[in-house]
C-alpha cells in the first residue's frame, strides 16, 4: 500500500513543480514583443557616480516577420534623451557615431551588446545607473510602433556575455 502512496506524491510534486515552472517563468523572462519584433533582455552597465552618459543594449532584437523594420529612437525618464549609435574602428581608433535608424532586416537577428558596434546612448543622465535597478525605455520602430520596455541595470560576466 506504501507504493501508491509514494507514486502520488511523486506526481503532487512534479505537477507542483511544473506549476511553478509556469507561474514563474514569465516573471524571469525578460523578453518583450513588438509586432512580429522581439526585444531580449534590454540591459545598461552600472555608471560611475557624476557620469553624464549611459548605454542600453540588447541580448538581440529579433524580426520574425516577413517584412523589414526600423528602430528610430527612444525615450526615457533615466536621461534627457537617447542616441542610437554605432562604433566601428578608423585605422586603431574606435570612432563612435550617431545613426539615424538601426535596420531590422526580415528574419533578421541583431545583437545589441557591451563591447559590440551597436548601443543606444543616454545622454545627460539624471542620475547614475546602479546595479539591480529598473527603469523604463520607449523605443520607437517604423513599423511595430512603440513600445515600453524594462531595463535592467548589471554588470556583464564579459564583453559581451549578458547575464541569464
Amino acid at each position: 500500500m506504501t507504493a501508491p502512496i509514494s507514486s502520488a506524491i511523486v506526481r503532487s510534486r512534479r505537477w507542483a513543480l511544473a506549476w511553478l515552472a509556469g507561474v514563474c517563468a514569465p516573471a524571469l523572462a525578460h523578453d518583450f514583443k513588438a509586432g512580429a519584433l522581439v526585444i531580449d533582455h534590454p540591459y545598461a552597465t552600472p555608471t560611475p557616480p557624476g557620469a553624464r552618459t549611459g548605454a542600453v543594449y540588447f541580448r538581440t532584437l529579433k524580426n520574425t516577420g516577413r517584412e523589414a523594420d526600423r528602430l528610430l529612437g527612444a525615450r526615457t525618464p533615466a536621461a534627457a534623451s537617447v542616441e542610437i549609435h554605432r562604433s566601428t574602428m578608423d585605422g586603431d581608433v574606435m570612432r563612435m557615431r550617431q545613426i539615424d535608424a538601426l535596420a531590422l532586416p526580415a528574419g533578421a537577428e541583431i545583437k545589441v551588446r557591451h563591447g559590440g558596434e551597436l548601443h543606444l546612448m543616454l545622454v545627460d543622465l539624471k542620475a547614475p545607473l546602479k546595479e539591480g535597478e529598473r527603469f523604463p525605455i520607449w523605443l520607437r520602430f517604423e513599423r511595430a510602433g512603440e513600445r515600453e520596455v524594462m531595463v535592467w541595470v548589471q554588470q556583464p560576466r564579459d564583453g559581451g556575455a549578458v547575464p541569464a
